[in-house]
């Protein structure tokens, strides 16, 4: 039974060496592993061949929200803030650390503008009001994955977004995405929607039963164009988790027939779910118990998922943000 769900069965042991820490020398040289549900078989490819695998009535669908820099240091050093959004100008929602130094009614300077915690969530996330707009271009770096264990550098302005970002929002990248190159997206029917994606997208499932974990919300759109294209294409093909739990979420909620508009969504997606648009995944490979495994274990198989990363382990894959990807059909 789903209720029964353990956290602990989707655990995986990954050599340390396997993690990406920077990206490939081109965007398209990442290596894909072909993961075929009606065979149930696995086998090995490269992303360059993927354009292959699409049919001509098929739809690629992409994420086009943009990474912005979030990670924030106060002047004197001592408080890290990791800007979740800003609900209102100079209002920040963020986590900090140490939370500790961070009560209610608190106050930090960051960039030379004085900010007062106004209040403490349930989660811990802090509110803070800043006497002033900051520049977060200027005064922001991006928030790399903490298993990067490295400071963002130069070369991630870059490929630390994917090459068709439009929509400033998101946190993490949607890294299904960064191995597409502006030529390969000339080859390919596509079209966009955006999710930004959120702090909560690498954290483990920490409750014993999945079906306990409280899944983090994220703001998404999907414009009237982009809806009737998916609505009249034989197969959709997501690149990504954060647009599969998008057009999962809004084919749960209104039908098959997707309408175009604006909200968010808190969707999670383990197995036993129904998949009602999603034909084909082009995916990264996962945290072990992350909500992301669990997302490919649903729509693949969970006996199918652990073949394809034994696998990918044996013949040394890159994994995670940078990593190599799966094509799932």
């Amino acid at each position: 039974m789903r209720e029964k769900m353990r956290a602990d069965d989707f655990d995986y042991l990954l050599p340390e060496e396997l993690i990406a820490s920077r990206p490939s020398t081109s965007r398209e040289s990442s290596r894909m592993m072909i993961v075929d549900r009606e065979s149930a078989t696995v086998r090995s490819a490269t992303f360059a061949e993927f354009t292959g695998f699409i049919r001509e009535e098929d739809l690629v669908v992409l994420n086009d929200t943009r990474v912005v820099p979030a990670r924030f240091f106060s002047d004197d050093g001592r408080i890290e803030l990791l800007r979740l959004e800003e609900p209102e100008p100079m209002l920040w929602r963020c986590m900090v650390r140490p939370g500790r130094k961070m009560r209610k009614g608190r106050t930090v300077s960051v960039a030379g503008v004085a900010g007062r915690v106004e209040d403490i969530l349930e989660e811990g996330e802090r509110i803070i009001r800043f006497e002033e707009a900051i520049d977060i271009e200027e005064h922001g770096q991006l928030a790399l994955p903490h298993y990067m264990e490295r400071n963002p550098g130069e070369v991630d302005r870059e490929r630390y977004q994917t090459v068709y970002a439009r929509q400033p929002g998101a946190i993490a990248a949607p890294t299904a995405g960064l191995h597409f190159t502006t030529a390969m997206l000339k080859e390919l029917p596509h079209t966009f929607l955006t999710l930004h994606v959120g702090a909560g997208t690498f954290q483990p499932v920490r409750t014993e039963h999945i079906a306990d974990h409280k899944m983090h919300r994220e703001h998404f759109h999907l414009s009237a164009a982009s809806a009737e294209a998916i609505n009249n294409c034989k197969r959709v093909v997501s690149v990504g988790t954060t647009v599969t739990r998008t057009l999962e979420h809004l084919a749960a909620t209104c039908g098959k027939a997707l309408p175009p508009g604006s909200g968010e969504t808190d969707i999670f997606i383990y197995p036993g779910f129904e998949f009602r648009r999603t034909g084909a995944l082009l995916t990264n490979f996962h945290l072990p118990k992350s909500t992301l495994f669990m997302l490919v274990c649903a729509f693949a198989g969970t006996e199918l998922m652990r073949e394809a990363y034994a696998k990918a382990i044996n013949e040394k894959f890159r994994f995670y943000s940078y990593g190599d990807c799966m094509f799932i059909i």
